[in-house]
């Protein structure tokens, strides 16, 4: 079963932005409870977007240049990138019916 690969500030453009698929990524923190109630769903939807969507995740505490770059302001934030653009972007907890729909429509 696939689950969502750690990227960091260093591997971000090559990663997220010069993937040839479109990329959602999740910015997280190990203290944040609402990060680790999203974490399954966000590893489900690893597994079943597999070759069609890469899932990877930022640990916001050790890589702070990208996610200030990005204007995060809270945690979970869900970022969607396509062709090296963001595209798409949830901020906190969403349900799997939600996120499958934002997915579906990225990709659509």
């Amino acid at each position: 079963m696939s689950t969502a690969a750690n990227v960091t500030d260093a591997t971000f453009n090559s990663d997220v932005l010069k993937s040839e698929i479109p990329v959602m990524i999740d910015f997280w923190a190990v203290w944040c409870n609402p990060c680790k109630m999203i974490a399954p769903v966000i590893d489900k939807m690893a597994a079943a977007y597999e070759g069609k969507l890469k899932v990877v995740k930022m640990d916001v505490d050790s890589n702070s240049n990208t996610p200030s770059e990005l204007g995060i302001r809270s945690i979970p934030t869900l970022m969607f990138f396509k062709n090296g653009e963001m595209v798409n972007q949830i901020v906190g907890v969403v349900s799997e019916a939600q996120l499958k729909k934002v997915i579906d429509t990225v990709l659509g």
